[in-house]
């Protein structure tokens, strides 16, 4: 089987999934695009335009199928590269353009749901990587559509849904590993982008009062940084120095996996999460999650690993994380979650499912 994969804003979760499926299918022969993760709006506009005219040979080939990720202008692309047109395909979805929280400044703009609403349609199934993801997708769909003037379409929506499925991002079996604590401070692991949208607001100030209650913590804050960041990771930096331990992105997998291993909680204050991939991979290594119970987190985790939103938010999370504490000094911290059906050995069967019965159903259409 011939299968072209394409990436369109290849983020470090998008390269983590698309090189995995490479990898746990040998059997197919792929051939891969992929695009940098910089200059958003150019990219989820222009990708389309980029390929067509800069590969088109490599796009005019025979394929079986089309697996494609979200940011990709699919049907532009089937439209600039006719070859393409009848080719079944796949587009996966790591998050939707209708459930990103506002930072105040950005440029706002429909298109970006706009086109991830026609590149749905233009797929054959759509894939998200969480119940949360597919249901955000679809509600704002339905928002927009509404909000549209004249000479809409019926049941989009619903042609959406009945061609949907999830599966999710499946974890790679080499970040399982076994748990190798430390006795001490309760060693708590931020892993995330250094971004708005990862909750450093909330990281600081649930920081700030563990320091006022002598709660005995050590922080590691690590994760992708980029040029610019939030002045409050400066803060804390200035803040907690005698409370923090590693401090920014670590390189080495293997030091990163290590850390993993040696610490307690892992922790998420996002705003968004579709999935939440560094947490599932602390608790592949052996972590507690800490997690907001909202987003993609209350489909993996019970209510014992989440802490309540709203007004109090600060202070339950603060409370979850003095409990813990507690417990580590009792000698009595609870197991991390098992997490194994997450993982490629234990998806790798749906995944190869969904492609050979797309690719079955246009062989007996044809």
């Amino acid at each position: 089987m011939k299968v072209l994969l394409l990436s369109a804003y290849d983020a470090a979760s998008h390269q983590y999934w698309r090189k995995a499926l490479v990898a746990q299918f040998p059997q197919y022969h792929f051939t891969v695009l992929a695009l940098p993760a910089r200059f958003f709006s150019w990219r989820i506009r222009g990708n389309s335009l980029t390929w067509a005219f800069k590969h088109r040979d490599m796009l005019t080939q025979d394929y079986d199928l089309i697996i494609a990720t979200s940011m990709t202008d699919l049907s532009a692309l089937k439209g600039f590269v006719p070859e393409l047109a009848n080719t079944p395909s796949i587009l996966y979805f790591h998050e939707n353009q209708f459930a990103y929280p506002k930072s105040g400044k950005e440029f706002t703009s429909v298109e970006p749901q706009v086109l991830n609403l026609y590149g749905a349609l233009a797929a054959d199934r759509v894939v998200f990587n969480s119940q949360y993801n597919q249901n955000t997708f679809l509600k704002g769909c339905q928002q927009l559509l509404k909000k549209l003037p004249d000479q809409v379409p019926e049941n989009l929506t619903e042609l959406l849904q009945e061609k949907s499925c999830v599966l999710p991002v499946p974890i790679l079996n080499t970040a399982y590993l076994n748990h190798s604590g430390q006795t001490g401070a309760l060693e708590i692991v931020w892993n995330h982008r250094w971004e708005f949208d990862k909750g450093p607001e909330l990281l600081h100030r649930a920081l700030v009062k563990l320091k006022q209650q002598n709660v005995d913590f050590k922080l590691h804050l690590v994760g992708q940084r980029f040029r610019y960041s939030p002045d409050v990771f400066e803060q804390i930096y200035q803040e907690f120095t005698g409370y923090i331990g590693q401090w920014g992105f670590i390189k080495s997998k293997a030091q990163y996996q290590a850390l993993l291993q040696s610490s307690d909680v892992v922790l998420s204050t996002a705003l968004h999460d579709f999935q939440g991939l560094a947490i599932l991979e602390g608790v592949a290594a052996g972590c507690i999650p800490l997690v907001p119970n909202r987003l993609a987190y209350p489909e993996y985790f019970s209510a014992d690993y989440c802490y309540q939103g709203g007004e109090d938010e600060t202070d339950n999370l603060v409370a979850k994380l003095s409990v813990l504490a507690q417990q580590k000094q009792a000698g009595s911290l609870p197991k991390s979650p098992d997490i194994n059906g997450l993982s490629w050995q234990a998806q790798r069967s749906a995944y190869q499912e969904l492609i050979e019965d797309l690719v079955r159903e246009q062989a007996f259409s044809d």
